[in-house]
């Protein structure tokens, strides 16, 4: 068996390994007795997303929590920042559970691990838990009949989850008077995004809150807000929020239907707690796939700027290091770290929306004070993942381009963390020779590391 854990927990097709019950079950375990080590007892929270294998998974799970001596703590169907706010909370809990691959199609699933503080294992305890897993101790180290965990439900977490959520603003009924359209990508946000919104006083309409298990992110959400946009322009909507599948992602619309990306509202939400006296340290932490133009828009708003690795473990390990409370990622994790421990997009939505009524002016006005320079990704499947620097072709390929943009772009060529995927991503001045120069790139490394 190979390696478990990638960037953000274990992903893959569900029903087959890693993702299978057996892994489950054993995974359960692991956590249980990695915890019960460190804390002395292992009362562990459980949540999932909607998608048809998350029931499977989850009875997997609790029962290696229970074979070990633990108790687990279900929520049922909760956003992933939800899971982290329920385990966070509850002083009795030392991790929790989310049993979802975020973004992904219906066919894929995973498992996202919390400390009981709220923040996500560290590479270190990733490892000593996959250590665990692939070990004897996992089949062999069962507790007595005596001795076997519980299993519970914990019936009010949506509506502790959203209180929560509230708290974040002061005011009574603070959104009232905005239209907003919801999509909820047929995930996790289906049924708490709608009363939330609602909740703070919004004129609400939702699209994509009807999940069968299979549809979860299909030409939908945060990946595929085009839809929403129309509906936005449609229904004279002030602003359209769409959410991935386990909801710690954002991707906003503005009242003219354009799309902004989580680049733009992180330049917002700054300029809005800049002028608030929120900005702690009067900066913001971003990845390497954030576009050219945040950087250049967070110096024109005179603003710190620290840029880290890819995936949100890696904004918020440098948020913690430098005392920042405003991060996140192009995709839409933004990490508010005054109010939470991960990326959140209900949170983000509310604090975008917030930073609209602070700065009193359409969102698309404020979409536009970050240029967003043209960005083309393209995805190659790869049959192997060899250090890109030690193909030549690939190198001489990515210099090529490097060398025409004359820097007035850049190139970023990396594997996922998640699937076997390269990932080639360029930014240049148009989108045309952009477009032109990515693809020059994915064909080299389609012939050199294609499936």
């Amino acid at each position: 068996m190979g390696k478990l854990f990638g960037t953000d927990g274990i992903r893959g097709t569900a029903n087959k390994y890693p993702i299978t019950p057996e892994i489950a079950v054993a995974v359960g375990r692991a956590v249980a007795l990695f915890f019960k080590k460190k804390k002395g007892n292992s009362n562990i929270i459980i949540g999932r997303d909607t998608r048809i294998s998350g029931p499977m998974l989850e009875h997997a799970l609790a029962a290696g929590i229970c074979s070990a001596g633990a108790n687990a703590y279900l929520t049922g169907i909760l956003p992933t920042p939800g899971i982290a706010f329920i385990t966070s909370s509850s002083h009795d809990a030392v991790a929790g559970i989310v049993i979802s691959a975020s973004h992904n199609p219906f066919y894929d699933n995973g498992i996202k691990i919390f400390k009981g503080n709220g923040f996500k294992l560290s590479d270190v305890e990733e490892a000593e838990i996959e250590k665990l897993v692939l070990s004897s101790q996992t089949t062999s180290k069962s507790e007595s009949t005596s001795n076997i965990g519980k299993v519970f439900k914990i019936d009010d977490a949506r509506q502790t989850y959203c209180d929560f959520l509230k708290t974040t603003v002061t005011q009574k009924n603070p959104f009232k008077g905005i239209k907003i359209i919801i999509d909820c990508s047929n995930g996790a946000t289906y049924r708490i995004a709608p009363m939330l919104f609602a909740d703070l006083g919004a004129d609400v309409e939702s699209v994509f809150i009807n999940p069968d298990g299979k549809n979860i992110n299909e030409n939908c959400g945060s990946q595929y807000p085009q839809i929403l946009g129309e509906k936005v322009v449609e229904k004279g909507a002030d602003i359209g929020i769409a959410f991935d599948g386990d909801g710690d992602r954002l991707i906003a619309v503005d009242e003219k239907g354009n799309i902004l990306t989580g680049d733009q509202i992180l330049v917002i939400c700054a300029i809005a707690m800049k002028k608030q006296k929120d900005l702690k340290n009067n900066l913001v932490v971003s990845t390497i796939m954030s576009n050219i133009g945040l950087k250049l828009a967070l110096k024109n708003i005179g603003v710190k700027h620290i840029v880290t690795d890819v995936g949100d473990r890696s904004v918020v390990k440098e948020m913690l290091l430098s005392k920042a409370v405003l991060g996140g990622e192009e995709s839409g994790h933004i990490v508010f770290l005054n109010h939470h421990t991960t990326g959140d997009g209900l949170l983000a939505a509310i604090r975008l929306i917030k930073a609209v009524k602070i700065l009193s002016k359409p969102l698309s006005e404020l979409g536009g004070i970050m240029t967003v320079f043209p960005q083309v990704l393209i995805n190659v499947e790869v049959k192997s993942r060899p250090d890109i620097k030690s193909i030549s072709a690939v190198q001489d390929a990515i210099e090529l381009v490097e060398k025409k943009l004359n820097k007035k772009g850049r190139v970023l060529v990396r594997y996922s963390g998640t699937r076997p995927l390269c990932r080639i991503m360029v930014e240049g001045p148009d989108i045309d020779n952009t477009s032109m120069y990515c693809r020059q790139i994915a064909d080299t490394v389609q012939e050199e590391l294609g499936v």
